[in-house]
């Protein structure tokens, strides 16, 4: 029978070509080489370090690892499915090359506690690389405020009319959001920077080897201190993704009024042509594909997030096969994060204001009611009764057809004596955007202090 199995001998039959295809992961395992060699030259060095292997042999590994690293780079290494995985492409081919000394690289080690490895080892350079992108999309975010800390809109609440805000403002809540995600991603990275390598197939190894060398080779932070743990653990996994999921609504909510917002029925925005496109029927049409995509490709993301859950509800301890399913839900998860981020701060560059019709639309809603009311409160009224002393007014301009500050004086005295001529400095959205001067609120003097914060965080 064939050898091509690491694990062949047990065997009486070959193993059927459809479980082959079924089992083998080496099609979507094969982007981990560059860390799976990273991590098989620590591990080939700490055991020349502890008397396992030769100087000849760590010599003749790295050479051949070299080499390897040359045909993938070069497209021109031809992956086996016979040989199921990464792992096993990389070392047949470091074999063939180098003879005995490739055959002992795997002394000490088993593909469960190295699949692991590489995992981690490959989650952790692209969280670094997510990070970044999250600040490249928040400082398009505070470019965009501190260019529209001036410009006033309608804060909505249940979708209606509320108070006015800044669209500067509006802007900035993403960035705390993306902040608070930036964060996350920190936070997992230390739980994903922590090294299994050792914990071999689930209970360790009988070679004395020294697992604080390889650590520190591979820049790992910690070391997993349980190998039954080690080798079955993808918490990480899961974390990350649940950390990308909650980036992926984030823009989804962004997305959402991106889209509204382009609608003529609000006209708030327009975005930049190279990201929509039109319609095959209807000549006039310019549709917002990218943020449609973004908010459906959410839903993506979140999907990957409850799969990985669910691969790992009912595994008992060691590895079991089940844990092959894990990669592909990550990798899209990376992917698709990554790709959103990027496209979505040069979006966000792209996207211009219509400051008209944002303060035309705050004219509709009686947006400044609440200003009113606190400016009876100020008289010596309690706000209880403010409140409804401002609801009759509303009914009023309401019925009237007009906006609170169209309403004469004399009408306005109608509802309580207490208002004076100065009303109508807090009845109009620029008044009421100035009167929030304090940390946190809307007036665009606060804006600018925060778009002046978060330059300096970002620098």
């Amino acid at each position: 029978m064939s050898n091509d199995k690491a694990w062949s001998g047990r065997f009486h039959e070959p193993v059927a070509e459809l479980v082959k295809k079924y089992t083998g992961s080496i099609d979507f395992d094969k982007r981990l080489a560059k860390w799976d060699i990273q991590g098989s030259l620590a591990h080939a060095q700490m055991l020349q370090q502890a008397g396992v292997l030769s100087a000849d042999d760590l010599a003749a590994i790295r050479q051949g690892m070299a080499e390897i690293i040359a045909e993938i780079e070069a497209g021109k290494i031809e992956w086996s499915l016979d040989l199921e995985d990464v792992h096993m492409n990389i070392e047949r081919r470091l074999t063939d090359k180098i003879g005995d000394a490739g055959k002992r690289l795997h002394t000490g080690r088993s593909r469960n506690d190295q699949v692991a490895t590489d995992i981690r080892l490959w989650l952790r350079d692209q969280i670094t690389d997510i990070q970044g992108l999250i600040q490249n999309l928040q400082t398009a975010l505070v470019d965009l405020a501190e260019q529209n800390a001036d410009v006033v809109m309608p804060g909505f609440t249940h979708l209606q009319v509320a108070q006015p805000v800044s669209f500067g403002h509006h802007m900035l809540a993403y960035v705390e959001m993306l902040g608070r995600d930036f964060e996350r991603m920190g936070d997992c990275r230390k739980r994903v920077n922590r090294m299994p390598l050792g914990a071999a197939a689930l209970a360790g190894t009988t070679y004395l080897i020294q697992r604080e060398v390889t650590a520190e080779l591979l820049g790992f932070e910690q070391i997993c201190q349980n190998s039954l743990d080690a080798v079955s653990d993808r918490d990480f996994a899961i974390e990350f993704t649940a950390a990308a999921a909650l980036i992926m609504v984030h823009l989804s909510r962004l997305s959402e009024e991106l889209i509204l917002w382009m609608s003529p029925r609000f006209g708030f925005i327009d975005i930049a042509d190279r990201f929509c496109t039109g319609s095959s029927i209807m000549p006039q049409k310019k549709n917002p594909d990218v943020p449609e995509l973004v908010r459906g490709k959410s839903g993506r993301v979140i999907g990957h997030l409850t799969g990985l859950i669910m691969l790992m509800k009912s595994q008992p301890l060691a590895y079991n096969k089940d844990n092959q399913e894990d990669k592909e839900p990550l990798f899209d998860t990376v992917d698709t994060l990554i790709d959103t981020l990027r496209i979505y701060a040069d979006m966000m560059r792209g996207v211009s204001v219509k400051p008209e019709n944002m303060r035309a639309a705050v004219m509709q809603g009686f947006a400044t009611a609440t200003d009113l009311a606190d400016y009876l409160v100020k008289k010596g009224m309690p706000f209880r009764d403010s409140h409804e002393v401002v609801a009759l007014a509303v009914r009023h301009a309401d019925d009237a057809g007009v906006d609170l500050s169209e309403l004469p004086l004399d009408v306005l005295r109608g509802f309580s004596d207490l208002i004076e001529e100065d009303v109508y400095e807090v009845l109009t959205p620029e008044g009421s955007l100035n009167a929030r001067n304090h940390l946190g609120g809307t007036a665009p003097a606060q804006v600018r202090l925060q778009v002046q914060r978060w330059r300096e965080l970002l620098a």
